[in-house]
Formats: C-alpha cells, structure tokens, sequence
C-alpha cells in the first residue's frame, strides 16, 4: 500500500476527488457540479442522492486502477447543510437543506423571543440562526411525512454531509465529527456528544444522531465494493475548519478566510472555548483523542456566489474569471456599492431578512462598475468581521487568504488594502482539500501531528502588501456602511 491520500470535497456547487501525495502535491483531480434547487425565496435544497452519486463517480474516476496505492480516504464538505436517510435502505427520505436555507428563521424568532439565545450560544457557541443544522433536522420532522415516519419507526438518521458520504461508504457507519457536529447547536462545545438537554429544546431525537468521532484516526473503512479494496477513512473535516488547518493556522491567533461559495474567518483559539461578544462565533477547529482545539469565527454568506449570480442570474459576465479584468479596466466603481445578502447577512450582523442593495447606480454605471462593486464586497464583508474580532480581543495581525475566489489577483490586492493588513495566499488555494489530506494523513499514521504534516505538505505563498491612500479607504467604507443600513 502507498502513501498517497483520496480526499472527497463535497461542497455547496461541486463535489470532487482529489489525490495528494505525502507533500501536499495533488496528482489528480474530478470534479461534477451538483444542482441547486431554490423552490421558494430564501430555500436552497440539493439532492442527497445526487451528491452521493457524483461523488462515487469523481473517486473511481480519480482513482482510476490506482487504487493499490490509497493510504487513507479524508472527507470535507459543506458543514450545516442537513440530509434525513433510512438507516434500514440507506436513501434519503428528502432533500437535504443546504446551510444558505432560511426557511427556518420564524422558528429561530421564536426561540429568542421566549429567551434561549444566551444559553445557547454559551453553551455551543453558536447564535440562533437559521444558518446551523438543528433547526433545519427539526422542519424536516415538521414538515416531510416520510421524515417523520421513519423517525417514528425507528429508521431516521440525520447528518451533514460527510456523516452521509461516510454511511454510503461504509455500508452503514453512522459518525459525525467533531468540526462538523460542532455546528449542529445540538453539540455542547465541552461535550463529548450531542447534548440531550440541547436535542430537546431543538425537538431532534437523539436517536437519530450519528455519533461524534475525531477529525482523524481510524474513523470508518471504505467497503471494497467501492474502489476495488476497502480502504481506511482516516480524516473527516468541516470545510472551513479543514481550509484552516491547511492554512497551517495551527498555532493560538493564527487567522485564515477561505473565500468559496462564502466567505468564513477562523482564527486558532487554542483549548480555550471562545466567548465572544460581537456575536461571532465558537466552534471546534479539531479534535484528537477526545481533546478538542477551538476556533472563533465568522461567517458571510455570499461571496463567490455573487459573482456566480452576476453570470447565471443576470447574465453580465460570461466568466468567474471576467471579474478582474473588468475590475481593472476602470479607476473605480463610480460609487457603486453591492452588500450582497442575497442569503441574508451572516456575521457581524445576523439578519436572515437582509436582502441584497446595489446603491449608488447612475448611467456611467455599466458592467465593468457592478463587477468591481461586487469583488470590492468582499474586502468591505471582511473587514466588518475584522472589526468584530477585534473587539473580542482577537486582532488580526495578517490574514492568510484561500478558496476559489482568492486566485484573483485584483481581490486579493483589494483585501489587502481596506483590511491595512499583509494578506498571505498560498500558491495552491485549494487549501480545503489540502486540509482534509492532513488530517487523513496523520489519522492513517503518515505524520504523527496535523503540525508535522502541515509543514511537509503545505507550499509557497504570496504575500500582498496594503498601497491605498487612506481618505480612499475611509471612503470606499462609509459608502458601504451607507448602504449596509438599507438591507
């Protein structure tokens, strides 16, 4: 058997394979675009099954007849999204909720209404939000017959995604670990499982929950009828913490922000349960042996999936990569803003009924201004989380910067400047993958730490240096405050 690592990525638009050598090289890639469903406004559903399948045929297809040389399987994904299966069948009962889903924010009201946020986010570190799983496993049970049958049998397994990937995989394993658990508000932050107190107050039976495992060591195993050899899974990672840790973020302050289909700042709390009181959020970064190592955090909603709604929705780009040239091709917005809460806005400000602003629109303003308004989003999103963490006494000193959106060079450049900060990006930004490959590779005894791994896997950087005048910056950030106060 080799050393090389099979790393499944389901995300929220793709899934994809991805196969590392023991230096973080990946040698391989297959990628299939998974299909949104938007039944109503503010609902965003995908199909179990589908993800499922997809991401069996990007493995083999990966593989290929290499399979003899998989030391270990690592698995990240989209974290809060919520899948409902039989456990006697193994095929969904519906479609799984995806994390953007705000269906249920009347439920979320409520409960703070009568009282329960503060103990809530003491005890998960987590706010009321329609955001997180709980409440999406308990419209589920609400709403959907088949749902609710199977929970009244006896048959209902709920999970997020890996817990699902990793239950078709194994034949029938039922785990969830503790990254992604973590972001469940049913999970206790200093709690080894889910929490029965928190089960209740949500209405999610516990029986329904998978198990809470370590993000890597011997986690499940791979069923032979899959890739011709049963292989150990030996990581499993929520995306963001796993974009962390191949950040190498793995020392108290280090900061990182993955710019995907979201946008989510982590910054390494050590074994100390964050507090925050900026209404960020506590989560558990890792875990190794039972002992977890925390992470504050803060999460906007859209961010690479603006850009996505720039070219599917209204047809002004024909490409992701468009943007830059576009942004460059001009000397400003012309005072165009977007706050883009097309899925409401996330932290600082936790307003699920935000809906989306493009202020200051004149007749110069075309295509090339809405572009660069658009990317200038994401500098102006970050630095209200920038804000946020600082006032929790987490100040950022440098940011190291990922994920799909974070190869264009003009928004990197742009981070730089309103943040005032150094921005580091590595050269190969999918560092969330990269991620999941070190945890698997130390759960299959590859390295002996995420640190030791880390530091043979990761590789070169970039740094980007802050070059704006500073009225420039005041002003591009009171235009955006202006418009952030209508959404």
């Amino acid at each position: 058997m080799g050393e090389k690592i099979l790393v499944l990525d389901a995300g929220t638009t793709s899934t994809r394979a991805m196969v590392f050598d023991a230096a973080g090289c990946m040698e391989r890639v297959a990628q299939a675009e998974l299909t949104q469903h938007y039944p109503r406004p503010g609902w965003v559903e995908h199909n179990a099954a589908e993800i499922w399948d997809k991401t069996l045929a990007c493995m083999r297809e990966a593989v290929g007849d290499g399979a003899e040389a998989i030391a270990a399987i690592g698995i990240t994904n989209q974290r809060e999204t919520v899948v409902a299966w039989d456990r006697e069948t193994g095929e969904p009962l519906a479609r799984a909720i995806v994390w953007q889903d705000r269906r249920t924010a009347d439920f979320c009201a409520r409960l703070k209404d009568v009282g329960h946020e503060a103990e809530v986010q003491k005890r998960t570190g987590l706010l009321l939000d329609p955001y997180f799983s709980g409440t999406k496993m308990r419209w589920l049970l609400d709403h959907d017959e088949r749902v609710k049958r199977a929970s009244d049998e006896g048959r209902l397994a709920f999970g997020t995604v890996e817990s699902w990937l990793v239950y078709k995989l194994s034949g029938g394993t039922h785990v969830s670990d503790a990254s992604n658990a973590s972001r469940t508000l049913l999970l206790a932050l200093d709690g080894a499982q889910f929490d029965a107190g928190l089960c209740e107050l949500f209405g999610v039976p516990a029986a329904s929950l998978p198990k809470v495992v370590d993000t890597h060591g011997r986690l499940a195993e791979c069923g032979a009828e899959w890739l011709g050899r049963a292989i150990p899974i030996s990581g499993l990672v929520g995306d963001q913490q796993s974009a962390t840790i191949g950040q190498g973020c793995l020392s108290f302050g280090e900061t990182k922000a993955t710019y995907g289909t979201g946008a989510f700042v982590l910054t390494n709390k050590g074994q100390n349960i964050p507090r925050s009181e900026h209404r960020l959020l506590g989560t558990v970064l890792h875990q190794s042996s039972g002992t977890r190592t925390y992470a504050l955090e803060g999460a906007c909603f859209v961010a690479g999936s603006l850009v996505q709604y720039l070219r599917d929705q209204l047809g002004l780009i024909g490409s992701a990569a468009e943007t830059e040239e576009l942004a460059r091709s001009i000397e400003d917005s012309g005072e165009v803003v977007i706050v883009p809460a097309l899925a409401g806005l996330g932290a600082p400000h936790w307003k699920p009924d935000a809906r989306g602003v493009i202020s200051g629109l004149s007749f110069a303003s075309g295509r090339a201004q809405i572009a660069r308004a658009a990317l200038e989003a994401m500098a102006h999103q970050t630095h209200d989380l920038a804000t946020a963490f600082a006032g929790d006494g987490a100040a950022w000193t440098s940011l190291k910067i990922d994920g799909g959106m974070s190869a264009n060079e003009w928004m990197a450049q742009d981070l730089a400047d309103i943040l005032d900060l150094e921005v580091e990006r590595p050269d190969f930004v999918e560092t969330t993958a990269l991620g999941a490959a070190i945890c698997a590779s130390v759960g299959a005894g590859i390295y002996a730490s995420l640190e030791e791994a880390a530091q043979a896997m990761r590789g070169e950087t970039r740094v980007f240096t802050p070059d704006m005048a500073e009225e420039v910056r005041k002003d591009r950030l009171a235009r955006y405050a202006r418009a952030l106060s209508v959404a």
